[in-house]
Parts: structure tokens; C-alpha cells; sequence
């Protein structure tokens, strides 16, 4: 007979009877994901394509080339101290292959450190067939192998991004439920695995659409990836939600404050996200980096010891951008790159805290730091 009070051969918390049981789930993944946001520490994205990274180098006029990608990641993961804000980073295929300056690979340096490595595995979007305007999120054909791949290489955890259009018409239900049902199919495969899946659903910050529209899409969003994730068997204990946070369109007339955007994105996930799952992780989203900070700030001044769950950031361009427009592909500039990236992440380690401020944002800070 099976015992109701088990799932797979592990011990099963029912989804949605909250954080703070006394009993949790004692399983390797389980304790990955409270490792990831333990500490008020975040996570550092590090995982752009060689197109998004190569772009993001001619603009600052760095040579496009795979050694130059190394050696800025080698700046990155070499960043004396990155582990006291950090405690995971997500690579890219090409990065999880390269090694640093002396010859060790960048996720064995990582770990070494005390940061997880993690790895993305989604393959991209592009456009959804019969719906204009909407994509979905490609790669899950022999990601079971790459998945194995991964795990061997020192991963474990790995992401995942869907991404969610606002516009006239969309998006549509159908759009809604194919990268849901894609993103359940992405996170069962990766427990399996034995890493732990970092969901992604992204409804993009472009276009004019207001607060309240992005709160609608938001909530249809979650409800129907939870939904799938139930569906599909995905251990809630043994994953991290990283979603958008519930922002006004970039040309929307009203641009909302920092605590009126705190208020209603943690609203939207209370009534969304199961108390089961350990934390979220927001994507930044390309907001600037104070911005962001400012927000995840307004959050945990708010609501915190008030939540289920963890919440804290995920952020790219929001903590590496400084660091990279110092270093513009000069090794000479490395040094001073790293402590804008230490800096950076120091903020956002404040913002899970509730401590961030704008005394923080002194430009004198970075250089002293």
C-alpha cells in the first residue's frame, strides 16, 4: 500500500501548508534550494548568450570574441568576496567549459568560493506559430542529456526563461499555457536530474501597458504555472520561482514608487505562489540598478517576517553593468571592475535585508569599498 504522506520515495510537505513547518523536506535538492536563499544573499545571472553578451560588448566597444567573454568572466568569478552577497550563479553553456587565467574551471572556482553553480538550459524564444506577437521558449528536445551533462560538469541548479509579451490582444491564453506547460516539462526533467529548477516566467517590462494591466497578466501567469507544475509532479520544496516583479510598462505615463510596486507584486505572489516553494528570486528585468535595488528594498521593509518565503533577486545587468562599462574589455581595469561588482551585490544583499538606502548610492562608496 503507498503511504499518502510520500512522494517519489521522499518525504512530501504538502504543497501550500506554508514555510515555516517544523519538519522540512530533507532531500539533496531541497537543501540546495534553502542553500541559494539562505543568508540574505542572491544570486548573480551571469548566463547571457554569446549574442546578448557580444552585443553588450560593442556597445562599449570591447571585441566580440570568445576570449574576451572569458576574461570578463574570469573578472566575475575571481571577485574577492563575491560570496559574501552571492550564493549562486547561473553560467551559460560556453562559460561552464571555460576555465580561469590559472586554468580551473569557472564552476569549480565558484564552488570552491561557496557560491553554487548553475547553469541555463533553455535554448531561447522565438515565435509562437499562429500567434503574433508571442514566443515561446525552445530547448527541451535531449535536455535530459544535457541536464546529465551539466550535473557532471558541477551544476546544480539550472534555469529556465519564458518570456510573456503585453500588447494589444496578447497574451493569449494559448500563449499562456504552452510556456507553463513548457516550464513544468523543463523543471520535472530537472529534478530527475538531480539539479534543482530555477521557473522563470517573465512578463516583459516593454511597452505602455499600467500597473494594474501587468498585475492581471502576473497572476494569470503564476496561476497557470503552478498549475502545470502541480500537474506534472514538480516538487514545490525543490525549486525557486524567478519571476518579474509587477511593474508599469517602460512608457507608461504613471511610473509608481517604489512601495506602491513593493505592495502589489507581493499581493500578486501571495495570492499565486505557494508557501511550499523556499523562495523567490526576481529578475531585474533591465530596470537600472538602483531602481531595482529600491524596489527589493520596499519589499522586505514591508513584508518582511511577514512571507512564506524567501524573496530576493536574481539580477544581471542590475549588478554587472558598472563593473562591465569600468572594465570595457581592459584587464588592466579588472581590479576596479570587481569592486563595482562587489559593491552592487552588497546593495542588493541590504535590499533583502530592508537596509538599502539612498545613502548607499554616494558614488564615492564603489571607490572606497
Amino acid at each position: 500500500m503507498t503511504n499518502g504522506n510520500k512522494k517519489c520515495g521522499r518525504d512530501y510537505v504538502r504543497p501550500g501548508t506554508g514555510a515555516n513547518l517544523s519538519m522540512k523536506m530533507q532531500t539533496p535538492l531541497a537543501d540546495t534550494a534553502r542553500e541559494l536563499v539562505a543568508d540574505d544573499k542572491g544570486l548573480l545571472a551571469m548566463d547571457e548568450s554569446n549574442p546578448t553578451c557580444d552585443k553588450r560588448f560593442a556597445e562599449l566597444g570591447i571585441p566580440q570574441t570568445e576570449e574576451r567573454r572569458r576574461a570578463y568572466r574570469d573578472m566575475i568569478v575571481t571577485a574577492p568576496g563575491l560570496a559574501e552577497s552571492i550564493s549562486g550563479a547561473i553560467l551559460y553553456d560556453e562559460t561552464i567549459r571555460q576555465k580561469t587565467n590559472d586554468g580551473r574551471p569557472f564552476a569549480e572556482v565558484l564552488a570552491d568560493a561557496g557560491i553554487v553553480p548553475g547553469i541555463k538550459v533553455d535554448a531561447g524564444a522565438t515565435d509562437l506559430a499562429g500567434h503574433p506577437g508571442e514566443k515561446v521558449t525552445e530547448g527541451l528536445d535531449k535536455l535530459r542529456d544535457r541536464l546529465a551533462e551539466y550535473r557532471g560538469m558541477g551544476a546544480r541548479f539550472a534555469k529556465w526563461r519564458a518570456v510573456i509579451a503585453l500588447g494589444d490582444g496578447i497574451p493569449t491564453r494559448t500563449g499562456i499555457e504552452i510556456n507553463a506547460h513548457t516550464l513544468a516539462r523543463y523543471a520535472a526533467l530537472c529534478q530527475e536530474a538531480g539539479l534543482v529548477p530555477v521557473v522563470e516566467p517573465e512578463v516583459l517590462m516593454e511597452g505602455d501597458h499600467s500597473l494594474k494591466r501587468c498585475r492581471e497578466a502576473t497572476q494569470e501567469v503564476l496561476e497557470a504555472v503552478f498549475d502545470q507544475l502541480s500537474r506534472q509532479g514538480v516538487s514545490l520544496e525543490e525549486m525557486l520561482l524567478k519571476p518579474n516583479m509587477v511593474l508599469p510598462g517602460l512608457d507608461a505615463p504613471d511610473q509608481e514608487s517604489a512601495e506602491a510596486v513593493a505592495d502589489v507584486t507581493v499581493r500578486t505572489l501571495l495570492r499565486t505562489v505557494p508557501a511550499a516553494v523556499p523562495g523567490i528570486a526576481f529578475l531585474s528585468g533591465g530596470q537600472p540598478a538602483q531602481l531595482a535595488s529600491a524596489r527589493l528594498n520596499a519589499m522586505n521593509v514591508r513584508f518582511r517576517g511577514r512571507l512564506p518565503w524567501a524573496v530576493t533577486f536574481s539580477f544581471s545587468r542590475a549588478i554587472q553593468q558598472p563593473a562591465l562599462e569600468i572594465w570595457r574589455g581592459d584587464d588592466a581595469h579588472a581590479a576596479a571592475a570587481q569592486k563595482a561588482l562587489l559593491y552592487r551585490a552588497r546593495c542588493n544583499r541590504a535590499a533583502r535585508r530592508g537596509e538599502y538606502g539612498e545613502a548607499m548610492e554616494n558614488p564615492d562608496q564603489s571607490s572606497r569599498s
